[in-house]
């Protein structure tokens, strides 16, 4: 029996910028498809049309004179759009939505990263997810040297830009990656650390046991 012959489930991945968190939600996503599951897969900012345009304000590098606190209520807009177009509707129908990254990089960005404080992410939260939280966070950990290296190389393979982020200080990564830290710590049940090193197949094995634990558990 497939998974969405019982529920629909919502799983997000988090993580630094360049920790493999992408690619990982992506064979995750072909490896359910190929045991018969639905599968949607979304982003954050964006995964919608105005995701989409939200996301082009939030990490283009002319907008640097962006305030914390609009960058912030983009990140939430954007987020809001989602929960109505995409996961709401898909996990009521039985289907499983793959993030990549929702209100926990928030929480780790802006609430620690920006010290705009977790509160107000938490007030924020109530107003535009309505009670929309993951089932399950995979947090794909990796060192801070290694995830700007990686950022910094796909940006420059890929010309993008959507640098914006990449930007910032090594101070405001380390409050990011305490923020992660705290965020497990606090919802272990939910938020759970993938050890990011090694290669794609050995940290996708690390992915499914633990996607294959929560279902069992779970489902």
């Amino acid at each position: 029996m497939s998974m969405t012959t019982r529920r629909g489930l919502f799983l997000t991945f988090e993580g630094l910028d360049g920790c493999g968190k992408t690619t990982q939600m992506r064979m995750l996503a072909e490896r359910l498809r190929a045991a018969g599951d639905t599968v949607i897969e979304t982003a954050e900012p964006g995964g919608t049309d105005i995701g989409g345009a939200i996301r082009r304000i939030l990490l283009d590098p002319a907008n640097h004179h962006l305030s914390p606190t609009a960058e912030m209520l983009l990140y939430f807009a954007a987020r809001a759009q989602n929960v109505d177009e995409i996961v709401t509707p898909a996990t009521a129908r039985g289907e499983i939505v793959l993030c990549d990254r929702w209100t926990d990089s928030t929480w780790a960005y802006q609430g620690y990263g920006r010290a705009l404080g977790v509160d107000v992410i938490r007030t924020l939260d109530r107003i535009a997810c309505r009670g929309r939280q993951p089932d399950l966070t995979l947090w794909i950990d990796v060192d801070l040297e290694t995830s700007l290296g990686r950022a910094k190389s796909r940006n420059v393979q890929e010309d993008s830009a959507d640098t914006r982020m990449d930007d910032q200080s090594r101070a405001f990564y380390e409050r990011v990656l305490q923020g992660y830290q705290a965020l497990e710590a606090e919802e272990p049940g939910r938020v759970v650390r993938v050890d990011g090193r090694g290669d794609l197949e050995t940290v996708a094995g690390r992915v499914w046991q633990v996607f294959h634990d929560y279902r069992e558990l779970h489902v």
